[in-house]
């Protein structure tokens, strides 16, 4: 990804989002061809020469202070991520020079066991390709059914979120509020790549989506910045119907990029009834105790009941090939 066109595109994209009524400045009538503010309104209302900040904006400022990029930030109405990520795209050595953790084909043994042990909350792990490493059998009933239980474990089948998110379509149907769903998705892959630029795995991720999906182009050409770290779910699944459920994103220490997510519904809802249904319906067979044990002592009287009716001799096996009584092998 190149930050320096990146970043051009995302201060074009926040200055032509501002009207400049939004700031204070009535324009003339029937003269302004610009939508949103102009370069020198933006200059001016941040307090920064109209050299600086064009040379910002075309990449070629490449040590520009905290307090210049949060005079911009303020001017230009940014968040906090959309801040955090134009400091990342405005020094980009900055963010290259960060430690890039290296890229986990799987996850811990810790982390399969803790998703084990929590079964009947639904839950996965992520890297920061959103590339699925390991999910709970209730984590991949409510998400993707559809796909085989062992799709994370090897890289040729692993599922990635974001990239199902617009090219899957059983996984888009899960979603009532898709197109919310796909401005966040868009939207934290942003945050990840400013952060990560020469992340080739990343690169690959958008340049795929960018040339197969027209909705996913449209919308990473805005320019949206979000982290999502919590929120809620609105799910239509296949099986048991309209879930409402919360989310956390809880970081993996020790982990690189990687964190856990799990799903939860509200106590007493339709959404918990619904979920808990979803894990028993998909819950594997568990024979009854009372037949195991009833198996069992029927094992254990068989000799009496074999010696009441005669015992082996009665019935000697057979050896299928030669006809010969097993119990008195040829030779002896």
């Amino acid at each position: 990804m190149d930050a320096r066109s990146e970043l051009g595109d995302f201060l074009k994209s926040r200055r032509a989002a501002l009207r400049p009524e939004d700031v204070g400045i009535t324009p003339p009538p029937n003269r302004r061809r610009v939508t949103g503010l102009r370069r020198e309104e933006l200059s001016m209302l941040a307090g920064v020469s109209i050299t600086h900040y064009t040379r910002l904006e075309q990449g070629r400022a490449p040590n520009a202070s905290d307090g210049v990029l949060e005079s911009i930030a303020r001017t230009l109405r940014l968040s906090d991520d959309e801040t955090a990520h134009l400091k990342d795209l405005a020094r980009p050595a900055v963010a290259s020079s960060r430690p890039t953790p290296p890229r986990v084909a799987h996850a811990s043994a810790s982390a399969r066991q803790l998703l084990t042990a929590m079964s009947d909350v639904p839950a996965l792990v992520l890297d920061r390709h959103n590339d699925v490493l390991a999910w709970n059998r209730t984590g991949h009933a409510l998400l993707a059914g559809h796909l085989a239980p062992e799709s994370p474990d090897t890289s040729a089948t692993r599922p990635n979120l974001t990239r199902m998110l617009f090219l899957d379509e059983q996984y888009q149907e899960l979603f009532t509020n898709w197109n919310e769903e796909a401005q966040l998705g868009v939207a934290s892959l942003r945050l990840v790549a400013g952060r990560h630029p020469h992340d080739r795995c990343l690169a690959e991720l958008i340049g795929q989506l960018t040339m197969n999906c027209d909705e996913f182009a449209s919308r990473w050409a805005r320019h949206p910045v979000r982290t999502c770290t919590s929120g809620v779910k609105h799910l239509r699944h296949p099986m048991v119907g309209p879930m409402d459920l919360s989310f956390e994103n809880l970081v993996i220490t020790g982990a690189s990029g990687q964190r856990l997510i799990a799903y939860t519904a509200e106590p007493g809802s339709p959404s918990e009834a619904a979920l808990r249904l979803l894990g028993s319906a998909t819950a594997p067979m568990v024979e009854d105790p009372t037949a195991v044990r009833r198996r069992h002592e029927v094992q254990q009287c068989m000799p009496a009941v074999q010696e009441i009716c005669g015992g082996p001799s009665a019935q000697r096996a057979r050896h299928p090939r030669t006809g010969r009584d097993n119990k008195h092998p040829p030779g002896r």
